[in-house]
C-alpha cells in the first residue's frame, strides 16, 4: 500500500531558506580572508577600525554634551545631511573598498532581486561605516530629544535614518556599477583625493564664516534640509520635543517613502543588472561611429596637418588618460581656489590670479613622460629639430587652447571679486607673460630631465626618478619666475612713478607679446636638445 508523502518533503519542494544569513555570513567571510593575506593588512585595518571607533566615541560625547543648546539642531541636521552625502558619493570613489558592492558577481545565480535587496541590506549594516553613522545619530538624537514622546520617536528614527544611508549608498552603487567597473570608473577613483581636499577647504572656508556669524547663520540652511532624508529623522525628533508632533510624524514619513524608494531603485538596478547584457557583449559599431564622429569635430576646429593631429592627441590624452586628467583637474581646481577664496576672505590680490597661469603651466613640464612607453611611436616620426620644435609646438597649443581662456576667466572672476577693474589689464599682462615663460622652460626641461610617470597606483613618479622630478618642476618654474623679471619691473616701475597708474593698460599688450615671445623662443632651443636626445627620453620616460 502506498501512503501519501508530506509536502515538506516531497522531491523537489526544498525548504525555502532565508539568504539574510547567507549573506552576513558571506560579507563576514570576505572581511577575514582578507585579513588573512597579510600581517600588514590586519595591522592597517585594527588601526583604521580603532581610529573610527575613537572618534565616533568622540562624536558621540560631543554631540550628547550639545544637549541643551539653542543651536544643537542646527548642528546635528547640518551633520546627518553631510553623512548622507558621504554615502552617497563614497562608493563611486572607492568602488573596491567592499567587494559586496559590486552585484555582478552574483548575475550567474538563481536569486530574486526582493530577497537580495533585503539580504545586502542586512549585510551592509556590518562594518566600520554603519557603527559610526549609528554613533552619530544616536548623539544626534540625545542632543535634540526632550521628553518620553521624543525619546520613543529616536527609537524609530535612529534605525531609519542608518536604513537610508545604507540604502542609499547601495542604490547608486548599483545604478553605476558599469561606470564603476569601466575605465571612467578608475578615472574617479584617481580623482576621490582631488575632490577630498576641494571639499576640506569648501569646509574650511565655511568654518571660518561661521566662527565669525555664530551657529545662527545655520538656521536657514537646517530649515531646508530639515525635510531632506535622512536628516528628516533628526529634524523630526526635535519637532516631537518642540510638541510639534504632525510635523515630526511628516518627517519620519517622509525618511521613510525616502527609504521604499530607494529600495525600488535598488531593486530595478539588480533587475536591469541580471537581465540585460553588459557594453562588452554589444556590437560595437555604433560606439566606433560615435568616435569616429566625435574626432572628425574635434578635428575640423584644430589646425590642418601635423600640428593639429599632435594637438588632437594631446588633448586626448587629458580626457582619457587617468593620470593626465587627475593632474590637470587638481592644476584646475587649485588655480581657482587660491585667488578666488582668497578674495572671498578678503585677503586676496589681483596678483593671486596669475596662480592659475602658473598652476597650468606646469602642465607643459616633462611632455614625454606623460606618453610613458608610447613615446617610442613619437620617436619614430623626429628626424630633425625641425621635427622636434612642431612636435614641442603642437603640445604647447593644445595647452594654451584650454589655458589663455581658463586664465582668462580666473583673472576676471578675481577681479570682479576685489572690485578693482583698473588692474585687470596689468593682471592679464602677467598672467600671460607667465604662461610663457612656463611654455619655454617647460619645453626645455622636458628634453632635459625627462621621468616616467607610473600608470598604475598613486605614484606621479618611477622609484629612483624623484630627483629628476624636482629639478625638473621646480627647477623650471623658478627659470619661469627670473624671466618675468622684465614685465614685474615694469610694472612695480608704473605703479612708483609719477603719472605711472595711468600707463599700466599697456602691460597687457606688452605681456602677451613678451610670453608669446618667450615661450617660441623656449621651444626653438628645445628643439635640437629633443632631437638629439630621443634614445635618453624614451628609456627614461619607459622606465616605469
Amino acid at each position: 500500500m502506498r501512503t501519501a508523502t508530506p509536502a515538506r518533503e516531497r522531491p523537489g519542494r526544498a525548504p525555502v531558506r532565508s539568504m539574510t544569513p547567507v549573506f552576513v555570513r558571506l560579507k563576514l567571510s570576505l572581511l577575514r580572508n582578507g585579513l588573512r593575506q597579510s600581517a600588514g593588512r590586519r595591522a592597517a585595518y585594527a588601526a583604521s577600525v580603532a581610529l573610527v571607533l575613537l572618534f565616533a566615541a568622540l562624536l558621540l560625547l560631543g554631540l550628547v554634551a550639545l544637549r541643551g543648546h539653542a543651536h544643537a539642531a542646527s548642528v546635528t541636521v547640518l551633520l546627518t545631511a553631510l553623512l548622507a552625502l558621504g554615502w552617497a558619493v563614497m562608493p563611486l570613489f572607492f568602488p573596491s573598498g567592499d567587494e559586496t558592492l559590486d552585484p555582478t558577481r552574483l548575475v550567474m545565480l538563481p536569486l530574486r532581486p526582493r530577497p537580495l535587496v533585503r539580504a545586502l541590506l542586512v549585510a551592509s549594516l556590518v562594518g566600520a561605516g554603519p557603527l559610526f553613522t549609528l554613533c552619530l545619530l544616536v548623539g544626534s538624537s540625545i542632543a535634540v530629544a526632550r521628553g518620553a514622546a521624543a525619546y520613543a520617536v529616536s527609537v524609530v528614527a535612529v534605525p531609519l535614518g542608518l536604513l537610508v544611508c545604507v540604502a542609499l549608498a547601495r542604490a547608486v552603487a548599483a545604478a553605476n556599477i558599469r561606470l564603476l567597473s569601466s575605465r571612467k570608473g578608475r578615472d574617479l577613483a584617481v580623482l576621490s583625493g582631488l575632490v577630498i581636499a576641494i571639499g576640506a577647504q569648501i569646509v574650511n572656508f565655511g568654518a571660518q564664516r561661521l566662527g565669525s556669524a555664530g551657529l545662527g547663520r545655520l538656521d536657514p540652511v537646517t530649515d531646508v534640509l530639515g525635510w531632506v532624508p535622512p536628516a528628516s529623522v533628526i529634524a523630526g525628533v526635535d519637532a516631537v520635543s518642540e510638541g510639534a508632533y504632525a510635523g515630526g510624524a511628516a518627517r519620519l514619513a517622509l525618511s521613510a517613502l525616502a527609504l521604499a524608494g530607494l529600495l525600488a531603485l535598488w531593486s530595478r538596478s539588480l533587475t536591469r543588472l541580471m537581465t540585460s547584457p553588459d557594453g562588452s557583449t554589444l556590437p560595437s559599431a555604433e560606439r566606433g561611429a560615435r568616435d569616429r564622429s566625435r574626432s572628425a569635430g574635434l578635428g575640423r576646429l584644430l589646425p590642418h596637418g601635423r600640428t593639429g593631429t599632435i594637438m588632437e592627441r594631446s588633448l586626448r590624452y587629458v580626457w582619457r588618460d587617468p593620470k593626465t586628467k587627475a593632474a590637470w583637474v587638481t592644476s584646475l581646481a587649485i588655480g581657482l581656489i587660491v585667488p578666488v577664496f582668497n578674495a572671498l576672505q578678503g585677503t586676496g590680490s589681483i596678483y593671486f590670479a596669475c596662480f592659475a597661469a602658473g598652476m597650468l603651466g606646469i602642465q607643459m613640464y616633462n611632455q614625454f613622460g606623460q606618453d610613458t612607453s608610447a613615446f617610442w611611436m613619437v620617436a619614430l616620426t623626429i628626424s630633425s629639430p625641425r621635427d622636434a620644435y612642431v612636435e614641442l609646438r603642437g603640445r604647447a597649443l593644445a595647452l594654451l587652447v584650454i589655458t589663455l581662456p581658463y586664465a582668462t576667466f580666473v583673472t576676471v572672476l578675481t577681479t570682479a571679486l576685489l572690485g578693482d577693474w583698473a588692474a585687470l589689464p596689468e593682471a592679464l599682462g602677467l598672467s600671460f607673460a607667465l604662461l610663457g615663460a612656463m611654455l619655454g622652460t617647460g619645453a626645455w626641461s622636458s628634453a632635459r630631465f625627462p621621468y616616467s610617470i607610473p600608470q598604475e597606483g598613486y605614484k606621479n613618479v618611477a622609484p629612483g626618478q624623484a630627483g629628476l622630478a624636482w629639478i625638473s618642476i621646480f627647477g623650471g618654474m623658478v627659470a619661469a619666475a627670473l624671466l618675468c623679471l622684465p614685465v614685474i619691473a615694469l610694472v612695480i616701475w608704473l605703479h612708483v612713478s609719477p603719472g605711472g597708474g595711468d600707463w599700466t593698460w599697456l602691460l597687457l599688450p606688452l605681456g602677451s607679446a613678451y610670453g608669446a615671445a618667450v615661450g617660441v623662443l623656449g621651444l626653438r632651443l628645445a628643439a635640437p636638445r629633443t632631437s638629439a636626445r630621443l634614445p635618453e627620453i624614451l628609456a627614461a620616460v619607459s622606465k616605469g
